[in-house]
């Protein structure tokens, strides 16, 4: 792979609008979809029906099929969720920066769901951050069911 589109992709997912002690809640934690579902549970419902929120051969391809940056860049995407998810939940104008930027980051992955559901969040203001945080979650389930399966393949 192309050492600058690798860092282009590391880049794009590593922007952050906010410091992440800012982002992050009391205590510095962050919330995390996986532990609040139950991952046992959603890994396995996820196998049988993925809902197509992340074009993983899209994002393959543009890997060029380079597993180890593909892992690194989901692994960056998930990481950069829980500052993004904690943006979306906070008072005031701080969801914008955080949707435009998952937006970006969103498109990167092949994850074209959550990026639409962001650019119509853009549109239409605060009343299209939940179609982008259900957006986010399922990206974020799907993205953990393939990067089990690349560590099963390994």
């Amino acid at each position: 792979m192309d050492p600058l589109i690798k860092s282009q992709l590391l880049y794009q997912l590593s922007y952050t609008p906010t410091p992440v002690s800012e982002a992050l809640g009391p205590g510095g934690e962050a919330r995390n979809i996986l532990e609040k579902m139950g991952l046992a549970s959603v890994v396995s419902a996820m196998t049988k029906d993925i809902s197509q929120a992340v074009d993983f051969p899209y994002l393959e391809g543009f890997a060029a099929g380079d597993f180890v940056v593909i892992d690194a860049v989901l692994g960056l995407f998930c990481e950069q969720a829980q500052i993004w998810i904690a943006l979306l939940e906070t008072d005031g104008d701080q969801w914008i920066d955080a949707v435009h930027t998952i937006k970006g980051a969103a498109r990167g992955i092949g994850a074209f769901p959550l990026g639409e559901a962001c650019e119509h969040a853009e549109a239409i203001g605060p009343a299209g951050i939940g179609a982008v945080r259900q957006a986010l979650d399922a990206a974020l389930l799907e993205v953990e069911v393939y990067r089990q399966s690349l560590a099963a393949k390994a």
